[in-house]
């Protein structure tokens, strides 16, 4: 499904700012057994980083609809979200500017139901910037960054590499970066050649090891909804890296 679709957009909303009610209208079945947090993924994979006070410049990259990059705004100065999306960058800077944002929740697929995003209380949406990018071909004068933040993005690029060999000159030494994935490898979005050939996480240690200090590693679950009656429940292998001096 293409990224500018707007049933995607309505998923991607829903994943980042519906309240659990609202995400788990009219499930059939007991909520009680999901793991727990599973429906704030864009802010838990920011906390994995574990930024204690203010830092000065944060990076979202994947951004999608950005709540993320309002999250970060929490402890970061000044934050830039980029997604390859103009759809979902459009969402995203309407959402940071206050304005009011309605998109469809379905029943079933055929039976949308209207919803209206709400900023998330306490962000600084003035310390937000949005752009469309290509996380392969950055521009070359965004400069480093105290944290840079990746979520689910790496198994959706058709060259990962050239992602990854650009992340050295974006983190600060001593600065972070947060990378989850849930290693959806498919070859529509990724060629099999440019795949892992192993273990995503013995690659990533592989391709970032000069550059950066690997710190932790856990898995966080998301759920993602499509309709009442299909709701995709996966982990995140989220790593936590420390730039090396």
């Amino acid at each position: 499904m293409s990224y500018e679709s707007d049933i995607l957009r309505d998923w991607y909303l829903l994943f980042h700012y519906g309240s659990p009610e609202e995400i788990l209208a009219g499930v059939g079945f007991d909520p009680a057994g999901l793991p727990a947090r599973c429906l704030e993924f864009p802010v838990t994979t920011v906390e994995a980083a574990e930024v204690s006070g203010t830092i000065d410049r944060a990076l979202d990259l994947g951004c999608a609809v950005g709540r993320s990059s309002l999250e970060l705004s929490r402890v970061a100065d000044e934050v830039i979200g980029i997604d390859f999306s103009a759809s979902f960058i459009d969402v995203a800077d309407q959402v940071r500017k206050g304005d009011p944002v309605t998109y469809s929740r379905y029943g079933e697929m055929h039976q949308p139901e209207s919803l209206t995003v709400r900023l998330p209380e306490g962000v600084q949406p003035d310390r937000v910037s949005f752009e469309v990018g290509d996380a392969m071909s950055l521009r070359e004068d965004l400069g480093r960054f105290d944290f840079v933040h990746a979520a689910n993005l790496l198994c959706r690029l058709p060259e990962p590499q050239r992602f990854l060999d650009r992340l050295p000159d974006l983190v600060r030494p001593g600065g972070k970066l947060v990378m989850a994935t849930p290693a959806t490898w498919l070859p529509e979005y990724t060629p099999v050649e440019n795949q892992p050939a192993g273990a995503t996480l013995d690659h990533l240690t592989e391709a970032l090891g000069d550059a950066f200090t690997l710190v932790s590693v856990k898995e966080i679950p998301f759920l993602i909804r499509e309709h009442q009656r299909k709701l995709q429940l996966s982990t995140s292998q989220t790593s936590l890296w420390i730039r090396k001096s």
